[in-house]
């Protein structure tokens, strides 16, 4: 996949702010301080697509970006214990929470793991939910580029123990170092299959979508579970 144009659309304080479900949606999220921004930049091939800070937990809202006019990528805010966290946030976003739950054109999380730190619980935590609520996901491993091999590696294969036992079938796992741009292609091949399933099914099947605005009858909590049953029955990697 190359990235032809990158717009920002809009960001969001919650799931009821962010735009139409018209296109296919791709998150990232991780612990603050894990390097997304960086790692967003590098994927989108543009150094001012998300702001990189060096205060941990800058990002405060659901931002939204228009990519090649086809499909979103999102960057969620980071969990943990950011400045203002205790306040805000805590150490998982509410907002979040929902808009991971409930998001019907949400295809795939980018769960995003520093690879330079042995397993931390704050990201198991948050590995946990993901699996405990049926969100699709795969695991990057970033900053690679910044520690020797062998350490990634045993970090990696602590953090792949310690969920074992959450997984018939453990997520897939990447790596990368938006330094190098390693891993850039393989993360982008993976949004490109996901596209590909999609417009496959959508090929396939001819059963009309049924919006919101014709559900006048039903409460926004029946309209959440009726649009989960709708979100796309992809083959995930998890």
């Amino acid at each position: 996949m190359q990235i032809s144009s990158a717009i920002f659309d809009c960001s969001a304080p919650d799931l009821d702010s962010c735009p139409d479900e018209s296109l296919p949606e791709f998150a990232f999220i991780g612990r603050s301080n894990v390097g997304k921004s960086s790692l967003l930049n590098m994927l989108a091939g543009e150094q001012g697509l998300a702001r990189v800070s060096p205060t941990p937990g800058f990002t405060k809202l659901i931002n939204i970006f228009t990519i090649n006019k086809t499909w979103r990528l999102v960057d969620l805010p980071g969990y943990g214990f950011a400045e203002g966290a205790k306040k805000d946030s805590a150490r998982f976003n509410k907002a979040v929470a929902r808009y991971l739950k409930h998001r019907t054109n949400l295809c795939l999380v980018f769960a995003l793991i520093e690879s330079g730190l042995e397993p931390q619980s704050i990201d198991l935590e948050f590995i946990e939910w993901l699996a405990r609520n049926g969100v699709p996901f795969v695991l990057v491993f970033t900053k690679t580029d910044k520690i020797p091999p062998a350490t990634a590696q045993a970090n990696m294969a602590a953090f792949m123990e310690k969920i074992s036992a959450w997984f018939m079938q453990p997520p897939a796992v990447f790596t990368c170092s938006a330094a190098s741009g390693l891993g850039r292609q393989d993360l982008l091949g993976v949004i490109d299959k996901q596209m590909a399933a999609i417009e496959a099914a959508a090929g396939s099947a001819n059963i009309a979508k049924v919006s919101p605005e014709n559900q006048p009858d039903l409460d926004i909590k029946a309209r959440e579970r009726a649009n989960r049953r709708r979100r796309p029955d992809l083959n995930r990697p998890w």
